[in-house]
């Protein structure tokens, strides 16, 4: 874990609607954590719930209807002067899902990684533009003589590591790292994994790491925050979590989680999560910690349960 807990991130009662009226939709509501500098901290739950809704949000992307984002003690999410804009993009880079669509077909590798270089004057000279832009392609596995190819060139894996190049280059404060492995092959995902793990030990990258997936974020992840409809209903540190799942929802996301091993897998029990076990008429829940650092939502009744069997 991180020794010095310095806050990067702060995400306050945040609620994030689209549409107007009758059709208006909660996608995310009262999402609270925080974001340690040098951390990895994952937001886990099924498509739908809201986890890419909220990394689009701390990019700016998507407009939020209520509650604070904090970047380095700055409120991001209201009107911002074009210098307070550009330092936040400046500072927060995304590596999107899926890196065909994320990356301009009409442009060599070369200027894709150097696009941000440009718009943001970060070099001195042509020489030493080039001398960064071959300094990070050979970091994430690729030659200098790829430079001048285009993306339709290059394998998932490959086009991924142009991605990853794209966002690191800019030697951002945090990456918000939207299911960057999901498209790809089983064999290139631990590759890919490894990579954004040592650009973490080497420069201090803070990730926020969105997922559908618990066992690609177990190993690479400080904490985690489980998110089902829009709300968070776990936090805990990633061992935590899964020696100790406490939600039902939790429990049943972990179920889920393939087993290797036949003998194993055959006796492993499937927890199916029905929502209408919780009763919320009358007791109303809210998001508590019951040991320190392990984070839980639901009413009064619930909570008990959960304090005894972390006991």
């Amino acid at each position: 874990m991180v020794d010095e807990k310095e806050v990067l991130l702060s995400i306050k009662d945040l609620e994030i609607t689209f549409g107007e009226g009758k059709n208006r939709f909660v996608a995310v509501q009262d999402a609270n954590f925080d974001i340690y500098k040098g951390e990895t901290f994952s937001l886990v739950g099924e498509s739908g719930s809201g986890k890419t809704t909220i990394g689009r949000a701390v990019l700016g992307l998507n407009n939020t209807s209520n509650g604070e984002i904090i970047f380095e003690g700055k409120k991001i999410n209201k009107k911002l002067t074009k210098k307070e804009q550009d330092d936040v993009i400046r500072k927060i880079q995304m590596i999107f899902q899926d890196p065909s669509a994320s990356l301009n077909e009409r442009a060599t590798v070369d200027y894709i990684i150097s696009e941000g270089l440009y718009n943001f004057n970060l070099f001195t000279s042509e020489e030493d533009r080039r001398q960064k832009v071959e300094q990070i392609i050979e970091e994430v596995g690729l030659l200098p003589e790829h430079l001048n190819r285009y993306p339709h060139e290059f394998s998932g894996g490959q086009r991924q590591r142009i991605g990853i190049a794209r966002a690191l280059i800019m030697e951002p404060e945090l990456v918000v790292a939207d299911e960057p492995i999901s498209a790809l092959d089983v064999s290139i995902r631990a590759q890919v994994l490894n990579l954004l793990k040592e650009f973490q030990r080497e420069k201090g990258v803070t990730y926020f790491f969105v997922a559908h997936d618990l066992s690609v974020v177990r190993f690479i992840s400080d904490r985690i925050a489980v998110i089902r409809s829009g709300r968070i209903v776990e936090l805990a540190e990633a061992e935590e979590l899964f020696r100790n799942p406490l939600h039902p929802y939790t429990k049943a996301l972990l179920s889920a989680v393939p087993v290797p091993d036949p003998i194993l897998a055959r006796k492993k029990e499937l927890h199916v999560y029905d929502p209408n076990m919780h009763d919320y008429s009358v007791n109303k829940p809210s998001f508590v910690e019951v040991i320190p650092g392990h984070f839980v939502y639901g009413n009064e009744q619930e909570i008990a349960g959960y304090q005894e069997a972390v006991k």
